[in-house]
């Protein structure tokens, strides 16, 4: 069994030596280390830095997959403690280091007590936070190179009572795109407006218009959905017509048929908006996160393996959306799953928010982690 005086070492040890996206080298040769002093098969290098352990037990074709996300975040961490991060500029403050000690502490349980019959695949990611290492590692083979029935993944929440679990079926998180419009006009002198053409007037009419989008064009019940113009810049300055504007933006949906219609009319607001002034756009569309979309039976699964953990009246299985994102998202699209929530606490203890330089991850939820880890494969892949 898993000493969580253990997994709360490595947590710390994790928290110390914080890497950003693609870069995580010294957290995925821990991370491999582990997994082979655990007796588990390790595959290297998959999607870039990520790694991947292989664990099976008796004759069964089953499998599952877990995940944990390893990278961190540019931030300066301004926390005191001993274990605080030691790579200036870099500080686990999204709670992955104890997502990867969670994981670790199942895979040791796992190996020691094989209560299981079938494959377990551990699956150590890269780049959450830009929305790059679920994509790499599923262009690199994840999913064809091995075969897994269902995937699972786990992250903490501050502002949840502590190892409480949070999830529901369908669209649990909102997908996350990203846009940038140019305008390109001819631009003048100020005082002679009428000898060129205005790409700023132009601008505030298509910023005025891609708020109809949400409200005219998007169902209300089925569809809701946010657009923001975060960004607004031209080459202009007081005197002189700018030549140029870029508008860009962020944009949050909980479907894929919302996210559609978001992208197509942002263009033809800013087509239209365009034509209409005689003047020319560039328009860019990025999907950094698709919505996280759980399907009902293996949400099922891990709602009943939560309550096995910390009781039924711990358990919330029809959780309100959420309007954060993850990449997950696109693994969910490859293969059934369900993303969880976990409870990092409230107040003091725990209740920090996601990617705050006082953040910290709650060791007192490690052993909750693992217990679900290791009681949903056993359940799924029972003897």
């Amino acid at each position: 069994m898993t000493n969580i005086a253990n997994v709360t070492e490595w947590r710390r040890h994790l928290h110390q030596y914080p890497e950003f996206g693609t870069e995580e080298f010294i957290t995925s040769e821990f991370v491999a280390n582990k997994l082979e002093e655990f007796g588990i098969e390790v595959h290297h290098g998959i999607g870039g830095t990520g790694v991947l352990g292989i664990l099976k037990n008796g004759t069964s074709d089953r499998s599952i997959g877990l995940r944990a996300d390893m990278d961190a975040l540019r931030i300066h961490e301004q926390n005191t403690f001993c274990h605080a991060s030691k790579h200036e500029g870099a500080m686990h403050a999204c709670g992955h280091d104890g997502h990867t000690a969670m994981l670790l502490g199942a895979a040791q349980e796992l190996a020691t007590s094989k209560q299981f019959d079938g494959t377990v695949y551990f699956i150590f990611q890269p780049d959450e936070e830009r929305g790059t290492g679920a994509k790499a590692m599923i262009a690199d083979g994840l999913f064809t190179r091995w075969n897994m029935d269902a995937i699972y993944a786990m992250h903490n929440l501050p502002g949840i009572p502590e190892g409480k679990f949070v999830t529901r079926p369908s669209s649990l998180m909102a997908s996350e795109s990203s846009f940038e419009i140019v305008i390109k006009a001819t631009g003048g002198h100020a005082a002679m407006p009428h000898m060129g053409t205005d790409p700023i007037v132009v601008g505030a009419q298509v910023v005025t218009a891609l708020q109809t989008i949400v409200s005219r064009n998007l169902s209300a019940i089925d569809e809701t959905a946010v657009i923001s113009v975060t960004n607004f810049v031209t080459n202009g300055t007081v005197n002189v017509i700018p030549s140029q504007v870029t508008i860009s933006g962020d944009t949050r949906s909980f479907t894929d048929q919302a996210l559609y219609k978001i992208e197509k009319a942002i263009e033809r607001v800013v087509a239209g908006q365009c034509m209409s002034a005689g003047v020319d756009y560039q328009y860019h569309f990025n999907n950094s996160f698709l919505s996280t979309i759980n399907t009902p039976e293996e949400t099922a699964h891990a709602v009943k393996a939560a309550q096995a953990v910390v009781g039924e009246e711990n358990v919330n299985g029809a959780c309100e959306r959420f309007t954060i994102s993850e990449d997950f998202s696109f693994m969910l699209r490859e293969v059934k799953g369900c993303y969880v929530l976990v409870g990092n606490g409230v107040g003091e203890c725990g209740g920090t928010a996601l990617h705050n330089p006082h953040y910290d991850f709650n060791d007192n939820i490690l052993e909750h982690g693992v217990g679900f880890w290791k009681t949903l494969v056993e359940q799924q892949l029972s003897q």
